[in-house]
């Protein structure tokens, strides 16, 4: 690097545990490129509900830096990944977010792929053209639970242990039953980390989300993760009694921390997220045995959080934009055969998320015009309040460290 460009290496090597990072880790380019390089570009990232492809021929595309992603539903049921650009001379071929085809045409000059990413048709090329050999680039596409993940990477991570860790937890909801009723995407002007710190902790809930607060309880212990890793025995009833029932619910925390599995009890009586407390959807999602099992919180890094409850579920999925943008996904997810108007009403059940989105989008662009300053300096965290935060950025300055390898890092 410049002289003018932040080391990363001396950056990561200063950090001191337990406080924020320093600034340049949410406002600089050049390291917003290498968490692209070294993150985005190289784990496994949430993409879709597998239900939001209900039939052959839907799609979706997503950007990831500068990647271009096409996800597709073939003939045969199966969900496959190609990379959005054309083997002729690289034209977008899907342009629009989600769709309907019944093959993949590009709409340069027509190249026309199959839903498995076949090309099937080029005009008037050479003798010795060879289709079979000109398909669409694959991407690596997992599905666990109804949840579709992606990978950029030429060899991916190892997708397994995640897997069959949050199979068991995943299948009692049944998303494979699941169909989207809404999404909402919005744009939070800051860093990507920003949005991830806002979202691990709830020291920030009871000044600023009034809804959310009506269910969702501000006992650091139902959202953070304890510095001791131990677990109230009120707490440790409920999971034993979900799992009990039927409905894994234990705390479980992944290798080097970048996935967490738990079904914490909502507030009170609260059994869902309305402004009431009471169910979204008369027909449920899924078949978890009682209705105050609480919502099972899942979260993977760096692209998702995730709350299924007993009568719907909710995916959230992060995308860096710039290193000041960053979008936010939300799907609500009912039962296939519940009907907008008899079985749910669509403002009640998206209206609490909604408004706190917005609220949260709010808290970061606030907190980002703040690091940005150049008065600013790390601040301490709260171990009662933030044991979220402090386990997020530890995550990420060791997935940046083993990322970037002594070899790497030196040379920086």
């Amino acid at each position: 690097m410049t002289a003018t460009q932040p080391n990363i290496h001396d950056l990561l090597a200063r950090r001191r545990p337990g406080h924020a990072l320093e600034q340049p880790f949410y406002t600089s380019a050049e390291i917003y490129q290498l968490d692209l390089e070294n993150i985005w570009y190289r784990e496994w990232l949430y993409a879709i509900p597998a239900c939001q492809l209900a039939r052959a021929g839907s799609y979706v595309t997503l950007k990831i830096g500068d990647y271009n992603v096409i996800i597709v539903k073939g003939r045969d049921g199966e969900i496959r990944g190609f990379h959005n650009s054309c083997r002729h001379r690289g034209s977008i071929v899907c342009k629009a977010r989600e769709g309907q085809v019944a093959k993949l045409v590009c709409p340069y000059h027509s190249w026309t792929y199959d839903l498995d990413g076949r090309l099937v048709w080029a005009d008037k090329m050479n003798a010795d053209f060879d289709p079979s050999q000109h398909g669409l680039r694959s991407v690596h596409l997992r599905e666990v639970g109804g949840l579709v993940y992606i990978c950029l990477a030429g060899n991916p991570p190892n997708f397994e242990t995640f897997a069959q860790k949050a199979a068991p937890y995943l299948d009692v909801h049944d998303l494979g039953d699941a169909k989207v009723a809404y999404t909402s995407s919005i744009i939070e002007k800051g860093n990507w980390k920003l949005v991830w710190e806002n979202n691990r902790e709830c020291y920030h809930c009871s000044a600023n989300h009034p809804s959310l607060c009506r269910s969702f309880p501000l006992d650091p212990e139902m959202s953070g993760i304890m510095p001791d890793g131990s677990v109230s025995e009120k707490l440790q009833a409920h999971f034993d009694r979900c799992t009990a029932a039927g409905a894994p619910a234990q705390f479980y925390l992944g290798e080097h921390g970048q996935f967490r599995l738990t079904r914490a009890p909502l507030e009170g009586d609260a059994v869902s997220y309305t402004m009431d407390g009471k169910v979204a959807v008369q027909k449920n999602l899924g078949r978890v045995p009682f209705a105050d099992a609480g919502p099972l919180m899942v979260f993977h890094y760096p692209t998702t959080w995730n709350h299924f409850l007993p009568d719907h579920s909710l995916t959230f999925r992060v995308m860096p934009i710039s290193p000041t943008e960053t979008e936010v996904t939300t799907t609500w997810l009912v039962h296939k055969d519940a009907v907008e108007g008899v079985d749910y009403d669509l403002k009640r059940l998206t209206e609490v998320w909604i408004a706190t989105n917005d609220e949260d989008r709010e808290v970061v662009e606030t907190n980002q015009l703040g690091v940005s300053t150049p008065a600013f300096v790390p601040g301490p965290y709260s171990d009662y309040w933030e044991s979220g935060v402090i386990q997020f950025v530890d995550w990420y300055a060791d997935a940046m460290e083993r990322a970037l390898g002594p070899s790497r890092m030196a040379a920086e």
